[in-house]
């Protein structure tokens, strides 16, 4: 048991080691459309949906590049497209936390119980085009972990910014159902 645990503590530590690749831009190139057939990323049937991804990964983006105050304002404005949204209105107190502070572990941390909501929403939309990936940090949250929407397989680690911007992985990919 000890040589597992061992194990598995040091493929975390590998896994998270960014040393070497450090990247200069933390924007995830998302770019998403309600409605038509342009070629791009990802696309959603709903806008409504369409405005709360393009809300949650402005977020996600902002806690990459480290920006509170940013943050701040990006959360609620997802806060408002959440709202908007029936059965997303508790998911958007957690978004009104984000945008009630501009401590930015604080942010990081209330973002995991936005993206584990978000997550779920996104599981069950009407994706027309692209793929979301599911991406997870196994350190975040003192080791317990944390999840996260990207709509690029590279990671870009919200919980840690540049600190470890490579740590985590793609654990599911949501792609249109056919």
């Amino acid at each position: 048991m000890k040589k597992y645990i061992g194990i598995v503590i040091l493929s975390a530590l590998v896994a998270c080691t960014n040393a070497a690749k450090k990247e200069d831009t933390t924007a995830d190139s998302t770019v998403v459309k309600e409605t038509g057939t342009s070629s791009a990323e990802v696309q959603l049937a709903d806008p409504k949906i369409a405005n709360i991804y393009n809300g949650y990964i402005s977020l996600k983006n902002t806690l990459v590049a480290g920006n509170a105050a940013a943050a701040h304002q990006t959360a609620a404005d997802l806060s408002k497209s959440l709202s908007a949204f029936s059965g997303c209105e508790n998911t958007a107190l957690i978004a009104d936390k984000i945008a009630g502070t501009e401590d930015i572990k604080v942010q990081r941390k209330e973002f995991t119980s936005l993206s584990s909501d978000v997550i779920a929403l996104f599981k069950h939309v009407d994706l027309q085009k692209g793929t979301i990936y599911v991406q997870h940090c196994p350190m975040s949250n003192n080791g317990d972990g944390g999840d996260w929407l990207s709509s690029d397989k590279t990671i870009k680690n919200p919980y840690y910014g540049k600190e470890m911007l490579e740590c985590g992985g793609v654990v599911e990919e949501i792609k249109p159902k056919k």
